[in-house]
């Protein structure tokens, strides 16, 4: 490695993006994988489905890193039984306390039916404002361009803005390519509690006529 690069600028490529938009979750990633200023490969499968199938993740960073990070995540999917959400958060605490995980450089788009998040190694277990979320080196493009289609075209399908927000960021970024993998689940809105019966109105006293 050159003097003066850190492993971090060495390591590049791969472009997340996740949309939840019309009843579907979409998540989608570029097949490049680079190495400073060369693509080493073209054909990367970066979208993995966890735990019996019902959670896809798309990662980013050093490819044996993020593996390693998967492989902890879904370990921690079946021991808390498929609570995506606590999993998600014991897997940051793990990864920013064991020696063995702290210094692995990766970042995670996951989602499940109703949730999606963020998780990365400095501690964020992060859920979007927009339903729409993005990680990698054209990670930002994606984002931007998603946005957009979900903003000025809302009838698009969630699979149609994933892939052509990604094509998008492939124009734009270096380290992104137009071979596009893509995952799919049946998106459902969470689970609101259920709203308290109304209180029963006093029963009125009769009124009396005279006949």
């Amino acid at each position: 490695m050159p003097p003066g690069r850190s492993r971090r600028e060495e390591h590049r490529g791969t472009t997340i993006l996740m949309v939840r938009h019309n009843g579907t979750v979409a998540v989608g990633g570029d097949g490049q994988v680079s190495l400073g200023s060369c693509a080493l490969k073209h054909t990367a499968r970066k979208i993995r489905r966890l735990y019996q199938d019902k959670i896809i993740c798309g990662f980013a960073g050093a490819t044996s890193d993020a593996l390693t990070i998967l492989e902890r995540f879904e370990d921690h999917l079946n021991q808390y039984s498929g609570n995506f959400t606590r999993a998600a958060v014991e897997l940051t605490k793990k990864w920013r306390t064991d020696r063995g995980l702290r210094h692995l450089e990766a970042v995670l788009v996951a989602a499940d039916r109703e949730k999606s998040l963020l998780i990365s190694g400095s501690g964020d277990v992060l859920e979007p404002d927009d339903n729409i979320v993005a990680t990698g080196s054209g990670g930002f493009y994606a984002l931007a361009a998603a946005r957009a289609l979900v903003r000025f075209s809302p009838d698009l399908d969630a699979v149609t803005v994933c892939r052509e927000a990604l094509k998008i960021a492939s124009e734009i970024c270096v380290y992104t390519n137009g071979n596009i993998d893509m995952e799919t689940l049946e998106s459902v809105p969470p689970e609101e509690p259920a709203a308290a019966p109304a209180a029963a109105k006093p029963a009125g006293r009769p009124s009396s006529k005279n006949g």
